[in-house]
């Protein structure tokens, strides 16, 4: 088997993105919204999507979102979402290769830590979560729709 390869993703990328995404995270995401969002974010440096590239596909997914703050405690901190790899390629060790190029580009950041957002049901992912060093923060996630 080929090697994976991580790079920032580029506009010709966000079809095979979503479609990634939409397999690992049951989402229907529309790639003309995809596409509109991504061209007006891509030259924002702290929205980064990272893209793992195996034999000319796209296999692995995280998407990094720098985050400076101005309370000290805080610093600069790195929040990742939509970490994924392809179903059948999940005991290849590409999860953790990415984290590896997540926490890359976050120390290049100058980042404190780094966060992520993982659904209830990615029981496997967590597993990889914590296998890399992550802890389960005390604290609850909330979230309110704006009307």
């Amino acid at each position: 088997m080929s090697e994976i390869v991580f790079r920032k993703a580029k506009l010709l990328d966000v079809k095979e993105i979503i479609e990634l995404c939409d397999e690992c995270f049951l989402e229907k995401t529309n790639i003309d919204y995809a596409m509109k969002v991504f061209e007006e974010t891509m030259h924002d440096k702290n929205q980064i999507y990272l893209v793992g590239i195996l034999n000319d596909k796209i296999v692995a997914h995280a998407k990094i979102t720098i985050i400076p703050t101005i309370y000290e405690d805080m610093n600069t901190y790195a929040i990742l979402n939509h970490v994924c790899v392809k179903p059948e390629l999940r005991r290849e060790h590409f999860g953790t290769k990415m984290l590896d190029e997540c926490f890359k580009i976050a120390k290049e950041n100058h980042c404190k830590c780094v966060e992520l957002w993982s659904k209830n049901f990615r029981v496997a992912a967590h597993g990889l979560y914590h296998k890399y060093g992550f802890d389960v923060m005390d604290a609850k996630f909330f979230s309110k729709e704006i009307d």
